[in-house]
């Protein structure tokens, strides 16, 4: 087992891993931005560095100022949360030829899922089903209507290299489809540097439902069950929960059985999430992402595990002690998003904090790096907390969450609280009824 591990990340994550590093008793470096000197990861660590200005490219995205910092420090391993460089293979294979275990897969196995369609190439060959779509890339506007009118409309050009919901376009009809595939490959230049896009099948109100697995890294794997993500915002997922309402037993041992067979058969270690959308008892893959969701903890209540403790369990060599048929799910688990917004245009809303109380109290936890008197950078990512509950049934676990939710205190800046009040008010939430267009609509009637 390590003796020391850098945490590559900062926030409520970086706490997330120092807490299971103290449990197993193995000492944690924080590493930090001159804007996070007094941030609450910097604070628990056994040890921080400071790696770089505010920018995060220059700092949390610097692999030179990070494996500089595991030397200094003797850090064995780096955990790298998620963002940042948590799927960058070169930053993998940096750690390797410096003797730094990273804890998550290969960088062999990013590159493979890394590219959307190598991603679904090799999805399909190891059983998983797929959208229908094209053939790799799509070159030019004449390929794409052929592909289009023999796929049938509606259809969504993707970028390859894409995410966040970048690069992303639906064209609904032959008329749509040139503007739509020019402005596609407009930003996937812009926001990855590479213009090359792919079409699938557009589905109409499908479901965004995404396995949880977990490898070896010898040839087994399990999987954890599924987390139900359609409720979204311009792609980026605001609430998620585990079981999937609309998921039966025998669909979630069909699919979790196939995603499964293909980690082992990969050779896959570490956590990892397969992605499908849902729709009329179908599943059609996404992508994989190859590291630690921000949804984990849903998956962890519901199956009374902690995934970071076996994630370095795991990457130190030692055996994974999960085993599926001892795997079983306990009640229900709901996790909504606390960012840092001014609705109700979502603006970021950065500054210090005033005053900030946590929840509490039965089947209630709050990962956040939140403080009285901390100032809120405007240089990151606006999520400032995660608010996660358990019950013994959805019904229970959506009472806890309005009870959390009313105790949650966060004085000097705009949340985005007074969203998830008003969304639980909603019948649809309230039976588990919504597809991953859902709120979208919503928003544009109530807010």
């Amino acid at each position: 087992m390590f003796d020391k591990i850098l945490i590559a990340n900062r926030g409520e994550i970086a706490l997330r891993v120092i807490r299971a590093c103290r449990e197993m008793g193995i000492a944690s470096v924080a590493v930090h931005s001159t804007a996070d000197s007094d941030a609450m990861h910097v604070r628990m660590a056994d040890e921080s560095v400071c790696i770089g200005p505010n920018s995060s490219a220059q700092s949390y995205l610097s692999i030179p100022a990070i494996v500089a910092a595991c030397e200094i420090t003797g850090a064995q391993a780096i955990h790298p949360g998620y963002g940042f460089l948590s799927e960058n293979a070169a930053f993998v294979q940096v750690l390797e030829d410096h003797g730094i275990t990273f804890i998550g897969p290969s960088a062999e196995h990013i590159r493979l899922m890394g590219d959307k369609i190598t991603a679904k190439e090799t999805a399909k060959s190891l059983g998983i089903p797929v959208v229908p779509g094209s053939d790799g890339g799509v070159p030019d506007i004449e390929t794409a209507r052929k592909v289009a009118a023999e796929m049938g409309y509606p259809v969504i050009i993707k970028a390859t290299a894409g995410g966040g919901g970048r690069g992303m376009k639906v064209a609904k009809s032959e008329e749509d489809i040139e503007v739509a595939f020019r402005t596609a490959r407009s930003e996937a230049k812009a926001a990855f540097g590479n213009d090359e896009v792919y079409i699938e099948k557009y589905l109409q109100r499908p479901r965004h439902i995404e396995i949880q697995v977990f490898g070896d890294g010898k040839g087994r794997g399990v999987h954890l069950g599924e987390r139900d993500c359609s409720l979204q915002r311009r792609h980026q997922k605001v609430f998620e929960e585990a079981p999937g309402p609309c998921i039966t037993p025998e669909e979630r041992a069909r699919i979790g059985g196939i995603c499964a067979k293909a980690i082992g058969e990969l050779g896959y270690s570490g956590a990892g999430t397969i992605e499908f959308l849902y729709e009329d008892g179908e599943f059609y893959f996404i992508e994989m992402n190859t590291r630690l969701q921000v949804e984990h903890p849903v998956t962890e209540a519901i199956f009374g595990v902690d995934l970071v403790r076996q994630q370095i369990k795991v990457a130190a060599g030692e055996p994974m002690e999960f085993e599926q048929d001892k795997l079983s799910i306990r009640g229900h688990a709901i996790e909504v998003r606390i960012n840092a917004e001014k609705l109700p245009n979502f603006a970021p809303c950065p500054g210090k904090i005033t005053h900030y109380h946590a929840p509490g109290g039965l089947g209630v936890r709050m990962d956040s790096a939140l403080y009285d008197g901390y100032t809120i950078p405007p240089y990151y990512d606006s999520l400032i907390g995660k608010l996660i509950v358990h019950g013994r049934d959805r019904h229970e676990a959506l009472q806890r969450l309005h009870r959390a939710l009313g105790e949650l205190i966060v004085d000097g800046v705009d949340t985005t609280v007074p969203l998830f009040n008003a969304l639980l008010q909603e019948p649809d939430i309230q039976s588990g009824n919504y597809s991953i267009h859902w709120l979208e609509k919503w928003l544009e009637k109530n807010l």
